[in-house]
Formats: structure tokens, C-alpha cells, sequence
């Protein structure tokens, strides 16, 4: 028997438009796109659930892949409407998300919890509860709450892109075990 449920949906989060397409706040996104093209899923706009989607087969199952297109602080509303739709419950729901408390490189895996100050999660959270699972993937922190902001909105220099970039490799890596609801293992590894 595994010891959570199964994961159903990844939800990775994000601004939607170009403009947008390499912050740090779109470090979800950039999560979810890797997974769909190591699984062969394709993205497609789906107005009913203000959300791009995708489906791919993951440990022989069915896995809605979702970037919401509502903006970061709108992300609840997607995430809720995708769900409803296919009757996913919130333990079945893994949200991937940037995180400022954690370095660039870093990758953790964790269940509830508060939002943080993140605006994405609180949303969700007010949509959903709190029982999805969380992929948060460092990219550092400006140094000063005022400048959070402009930090996330804006694009890694190089190292640290790549940092991002290796630690969504690593948590790519996990992926099978999270789904599967192994998820101890899955934190092992990723944590390790």
C-alpha cells in the first residue's frame, strides 16, 4: 500500500506571457514544461480551466499537467476548476512553485503548510485548503522584503539560471516516486 495518494495533478505555477517566461517566479512553469517534454505531453489552452494543459502517462497512470494563465495571485481559481472537473481531491495535487527561503540549486518536497508570503499558494490554499503537496524550488532570496518583487519578476543571471535548471533535472528525477505516492523515498532521494 503506498503511504500518500497517488498525485493526479501538477500544477506548475507562473505569469503567463513573455515577458514573464524566464523569472524566478515562473520556476513552476519551467517545471512542468520539462516534464511534458520528457513525457511526450503537449500543452494546449483550455479556456474552461483558464489554463494551459496537458495529460502524460506517468507510472502507468493518467496525470493532468496545468500553468495556470491567471497570473501568480490567481492561481487558486485554475488549480480549483481542473480538479472539480476530474473529482481530484487536494491530496492528490502537487504544486510547484519558486521559493526565496531556499538557494538557487535547492529542491524540497513538502505537504500543508503555510503559504509563506507566496501569493500563488495563498490563493490556492483559499481555493483548496492545504493538503497538496508542494515541489519548491529555491531561487534565493534579494536580501530586503522590499525587493522582493522586482527579485522574482526578474531573470536569474546565469549561474543561478542554471542552478534552477539543475535542481528541476534532480526533482524530474523524483517525479515517479511522488506519482506513485512514495513519497518518502521521493524526499530521500531529492533531499539527500
Amino acid at each position: 500500500m503506498s503511504e500518500t495518494p497517488t498525485i493526479r495533478l501538477i500544477a506548475g505555477l507562473g505569469n503567463p506571457g513573455p515577458k514573464y517566461d524566464r523569472t524566478r517566479h515562473n520556476a513552476g512553469f519551467w517545471f512542468v514544461d520539462a516534464l511534458a517534454r520528457r513525457h511526450g505531453g503537449h500543452f494546449k489552452s483550455e479556456r474552461r480551466f483558464g489554463g494551459d494543459v496537458a495529460r502524460v502517462q506517468l507510472e502507468g497512470q493518467e496525470v493532468w499537467l496545468l500553468k495556470p494563465m491567471s497570473f501568480m495571485n490567481h492561481s487558486g481559481q485554475p488549480i480549483r476548476l481542473l480538479a472539480d472537473f476530474y473529482k481530484i481531491p487536494a491530496e492528490a495535487i502537487l504544486v510547484v512553485h519558486d521559493e526565496i527561503d531556499l538557494p538557487p540549486g535547492a529542491a524540497r518536497l513538502k505537504r500543508g503548510g503555510g503559504h509563506g508570503g507566496h501569493n500563488g499558494l495563498r490563493h490556492i490554499m483559499a481555493h483548496m485548503g492545504q493538503d497538496f503537496l508542494r515541489l519548491r524550488l529555491g531561487v534565493g532570496h534579494p536580501g530586503h522584503r522590499d525587493d522582493v518583487v522586482p527579485f522574482v519578476l526578474s531573470r536569474p543571471p546565469g549561474a543561478e539560471e542554471e542552478a534552477v535548471t539543475e535542481a528541476i533535472e534532480r526533482a524530474l528525477e523524483v517525479v515517479p516516486e511522488v506519482v506513485s505516492g512514495a513519497l518518502q523515498q521521493a524526499m530521500n532521494r531529492l533531499h539527500s
